[in-house]
């Protein structure tokens, strides 16, 4: 069964989309069957690696009024283990139209579950909020992946994300665990960076990875592109990081055993 991970955070700009992109392209790359489900309403993950949006009326959104399976949305990247779930703008409106339905959290679980065993990998890309889209998402994780901008902000907000972990925890996904949390537009040259790492280091202790993603205009290109930073320039600072950083989840999820062992649908 595939490890599903969500990448979340409630604070937008933080390299969140750019960094499930990256991650997924990059396990991809190195053997693994990955699926990358676009959860976010503004669609940029979908766009980031290259796969058109499904035409409004059958897509993402219609999985939650039992109108299509989440399996008829899977499309293939550009990159050969690779598949992707199009994003939806129409999510944007969810909460509003499911309302207080029964076991609304749960929807995005249940249209995951035919689909598990065909990957070795599921990433979620979050929206930027804590709104039912994120806790559907945290609802069908198996583990929370944080990706947190070296500013001072960004670590302030991080408070509601973990509240909003806790809740998740503590209700409907008692499983659900913190992968990891890692720094991104990250310069070490600057004393706010390193206060950022020492604040997160205290805080998080072994769950901060020790991959720090730098600010690279590489990675500020590549999504106007169509294309994950591993593709659009290997040899780039942020390409490099990213690889790091996937090393360090294949360890912690367990992941070296028979790359693609899973087969994709």
């Amino acid at each position: 069964m595939a490890q599903v991970i969500a990448l979340s955070n409630q604070k937008g700009g933080v390299g969140k989309t750019t960094s499930a992109v990256s991650i997924s392209a990059q396990l991809a790359l190195l053997g693994f069957n990955v699926l990358l489900l676009d959860f976010d309403p503004q669609a940029s993950a979908t766009s980031g690696v290259g796969v058109p949006m499904h035409p409004e009326g059958a897509d993402l959104y219609d999985i939650f009024f039992g109108r299509l399976q989440l399996q008829d949305l899977i499309v293939q990247s550009p990159i050969e283990r690779l598949k992707v779930v199009p994003g939806s703008h129409d999510l944007v409106s969810l909460e509003l139209e499911i309302g207080k339905t029964p076991g609304r959290e749960l929807i995005l679980r249940s249209a995951l579950a035919p689909v598990e065993k065909d990957y070795d990998v599921i990433v979620i890309d979050c929206p930027p909020s804590s709104g039912l889209l994120t806790l559907n998402a945290l609802g069908a994780a198996h583990k929370v992946l944080i990706p947190l901008q070296a500013e001072y902000y960004s670590l302030e907000g991080l408070s509601g994300l973990l509240k909003t972990i806790a809740f998740v925890q503590q209700t409907f996904n008692p499983k659900l665990e913190i992968l990891g949390v890692f720094l991104t537009m990250y310069d070490a040259r600057t004393n706010l960076s390193l206060q950022v790492r020492e604040e997160t280091e205290r805080h998080f202790g072994e769950k901060l990875l020790k991959t720090r993603v730098p600010r690279n205009i590489k990675l500020s290109e590549c999504p106007s592109h169509g294309q994950p930073i591993c593709v659009y320039d290997p040899t780039s600072a942020g390409a490099k990081s990213y690889l790091a950083v996937v090393g360090e989840l294949i360890e912690r999820l367990s992941l070296n055993n028979e790359p693609g062992s899973a087969k994709a649908a």
